[in-house]
């Protein structure tokens, strides 16, 4: 009794101690939020790539290529691939951990959330439609020892082509444009793709050129691709509400796929102007007509029928560039866009 007594005595001498060095409203509870998405990285094939290479090049080891190959279900023949087929790189779930803090155990206290955010690691890669292309400070004039494909490792000479000057030991986003997008309807420019395909650390300044390294490969690097300066991004993207009321439409997937499916990179023509902000989600939607009776050719606008969710991850001013977090059906340039439907 003496024994269980003192016991008692003591853990309350304990617990007082405890609520005098941490007062009841500092305790917080926590209550996590998990949220599961999909994470993939797509690779354009290239003239004279194989699994091999491939594997090698983006798994470090070129004996893994059975796996890239268990990737990719449509390749019938893993020593067959061809130039222009869209591969999957790396395909799994990915799960974010949001936790949301209710201090206070004995009275209501506002509560301290953690905001959700998404996340894509191959963000640096994505490249953007602008309506004013960058001014390119540098351009590849030459690949070391005159090799076919540029890869990670390999050493490029680079001419200036701005007044900026190239500076030893600086990165930048090696990237080449394409001709300008115009609207099919219109025929009005929407402004010109940037592509990127990797990063490039200035090693060296000569006169007339600089030496460069290949540190970072998104794609095949090709002599003439032009060099912006690098700015990394975060993979992990806030997730916010999006803006009400919007309406817009697919412009074209990144690597001009004629099928846009699940975790494609695409753009749309709306942007920072419009109210677009990395972390929105909008839906994308049909909307069909029907002949109001048999005796009239007047047509009823039906109600819209919402087959796919996209996620902004980059804007520009008057364009987005957006990936495909889910879709029902195959996408088609021209597709329309809107807010979510409450």
């Amino acid at each position: 009794m003496y024994f269980n007594g003192k016991f008692k005595i003591m853990t309350c001498l304990c617990i007082l101690a405890a609520l005098i060095v941490f007062p009841v409203h500092l305790f917080a509870q926590e209550s996590k939020d998990t949220v599961e998405h999909e994470a993939g990285f797509y690779y354009t094939v290239q003239k004279g790539d194989t699994l091999w290479d491939l594997s090698a090049r983006f798994s470090d080891s070129p004996w893994l290529w059975p796996e890239l190959w268990s990737e990719n279900r449509q390749i019938y023949n893993p020593h067959l691939i061809y130039p222009g087929e869209r591969i999957r790189i790396y395909h799994g779930k990915g799960i974010d951990t949001f936790v949301s803090k209710n201090v206070g155990t004995d009275r209501p206290i506002k509560n301290e959330t953690v905001k959700k955010t998404y996340y894509y690691s191959p963000i640096n890669s994505i490249g953007f439609i602008r309506k004013q292309p960058v001014t390119p400070q540098g351009i590849i004039s030459k690949v070391k020892d005159d090799k076919g494909l540029i890869s990670v490792g390999d050493l490029v000479y680079v001419r200036q082509k701005s007044n900026d000057p190239l500076i030893a030991g600086r990165k930048y986003t090696v990237y080449r444009i394409f001709k300008p997008v115009v609207d099919e309807k219109t025929k009005t420019p929407i402004g010109t793709q940037h592509y990127l395909t990797g990063v490039v650390e200035i090693t060296k300044k000569e006169p007339g050129f600089a030496l460069g390294k290949i540190v970072q490969s998104y794609r095949s690097i090709a002599v003439n691709d032009l060099l912006m300066p690098y700015k990394k991004r975060s993979p992990r993207i806030a997730l916010t509400e999006s803006r009400k009321g919007l309406n817009g439409k697919i412009i074209s997937a990144e690597e001009y796929v004629s099928y846009i499916g699940d975790e494609t990179i695409a753009f749309i023509d709306k942007g920072s102007e419009d109210g677009v902000t990395p972390g929105q989600s909008y839906s994308i939607y049909y909307q069909e007509r029907d002949k109001n009776g048999l005796e009239t050719k007047e047509n009823i606008l039906l109600s819209p029928v919402i087959y796919g969710t996209l996620l902004v991850l980059h804007t520009e001013q008057t364009t987005s560039t957006v990936l495909i977090t889910r879709t029902e059906k195959s996408i088609q340039p021209g597709a329309t866009i809107c807010s979510p439907m409450e």
